[in-house]
């Protein structure tokens, strides 16, 4: 899977392991990703910004509520992955060159399953991209207080204010065609959310041993939704599964080692989560990053994570690129659509109040469809009659919850984002 190819990622973490990817076409079983390398494909295409809104999630779940959300929704996602390589196993024949969510999407259903895949991708990339921009503009403000800012109007807060900043660094980062220079930025970025991840446990774990704040197990139904939607958000990485069981060397192991990874990116999702409320209790902020201390270890780490993000929203971007140009300008390179969909992204990130609310919207909304309700329609459809009643009842189930969730998730976290959060 390349820069060519005609769908990107559902993934929070800016490119879909692209980067360590042959490209498809190679000879030679050396040129296939070994079960190594494939979980740490994985790792990568899941593991993302999103992360760091998990302690404040746990602070409206509670930490017992909140760990067990992420082992069902890592298993559910888990299980959703595996039914889109089931569907695209069994329409092997028929069509041999299903490389990707839209292509599977296009040969069950048609034009139709293309479009539709097309739009969740495009929708999912954009939100994640908002995400990118408003933590780094939260971050900005928090470290860098700046005067001149307005409470009055949205578009003139600390935080629009580095966003109008950015803008025309964005435009020029946007405007390049090919984006594989920057490529290996967003696995860096990985690298840096891993070490980011290590100086906030530890400092967790000081301020836990020092203070130990009072904290709760289980918050009430409205808190479980929300706190739904963020953990979806967290393991979006739907469309990078064909791709990789396509790359597999030994696609007979390929589901064991992805369930591996899922399973180690859950219990290190948990581990931070918890952490970071037990350490902070009701203070924990939406960003976690901005309940660490003055430090320069903990100014560097900041710093590091939005430049990593600032460099990886193009490569996040380009999905969209390409779809709104296959529409609107014949396949042909738009730097004006481009500017558009940039300024577009800017405005939506300056109107967003806060970063973990906005994780739960996009999570519960375009993610739950994506990730779950799609996969099971697209399975249900090819198998058909010999999917035997257990497989019946297990798609239809994850559909009807899907869409049940869907629509709650999204109407609880919109009335969150418009009633405002505390430690916003």
């Amino acid at each position: 899977m390349g820069f060519d190819d005609r769908e990107g990622s559902s993934s929070s973490s800016g490119l879909d392991a692209a980067a360590l990817l042959p490209r498809h076409g190679g000879t030679g079983k050396a040129r296939l990703s070994s079960q190594p390398k494939t979980f740490a494909n994985v790792f990568i295409a899941v593991v993302g910004s999103g992360v760091l809104g998990l302690p404040y999630t746990f602070s409206r779940t509670g930490w017992a509520a909140g760990s067990i959300l992420l082992l069902a929704v890592a298993a559910l996602t888990y299980h959703c992955m595996m039914l889109l390589v089931a569907s695209r196993h069994r329409l092997a024949d028929e069509h041999p060159k299903i490389a990707s969510f839209g292509d599977l999407g296009a040969a069950v259903y048609g034009a139709a399953g293309r479009h539709t895949v097309d739009a969740m991708l495009v929708l999912s990339q954009a939100s994640f991209c908002i995400g990118y921009l408003l933590f780094i503009a939260n971050t900005l403000a928090h470290l860098y207080p700046i005067g001149g800012a307005s409470a009055s109007s949205p578009l003139l807060t600390a935080k629009a204010l580095f966003i109008w900043a950015m803008l025309p660094f964005q435009l020029g980062l946007n405007s390049i065609k090919t984006l594989t220079l920057l490529a290996p930025l967003s696995i860096f970025a990985d690298v840096v959310d891993l070490g980011a991840m290590g100086v906030v446990l530890g400092q967790d774990a000081a301020t836990w041993l020092a203070e130990k704040p009072p904290v709760f197990a289980f918050g009430g139904p409205a808190e479980i939704l929300y706190g739904l939607g963020v953990a979806v958000y967290a393991f979006e990485g739907i469309g990078m599964v064909l791709p990789l069981e396509a790359e597999a060397a030994d696609k007979r192991k390929f589901g064991g080692t992805l369930g591996l990874s899922m399973a180690f990116i859950a219990v290190m999702y948990g581990l931070f989560g918890a952490m970071g409320y037990l350490a902070f209790g009701a203070s924990t902020r939406d960003i976690i990053t901005t309940n660490l201390g003055a430090g320069w270890l903990s100014v560097t780490v900041q710093l590091g994570l939005c430049i990593n993000l600032f460099f990886t929203m193009p490569v996040m971007m380009n999905p969209v690129y390409e779809v709104a140009e296959r529409l609107l300008h014949g396949k042909r390179y738009a730097w004006w659509l481009r500017w558009i969909l940039v300024v577009f992204v800017g405005l939506m990130a300056m109107l967003v109040p806060n970063f973990a609310d906005f994780l739960s919207l996009v999570g519960s909304s375009v993610c739950v469809l994506l990730g779950f309700v799609l996969p099971a329609a697209f399975h249900l459809k090819v198998m058909g009659a010999d999917i035997g009643w257990p497989g019946l009842v297990s798609d239809v189930a994850i559909i009807g919850v899907g869409l049940a969730l869907s629509l709650s998730g999204t109407w609880t976290s919109l009335a969150q984002m418009i009633s405002g959060s505390p430690n916003s």
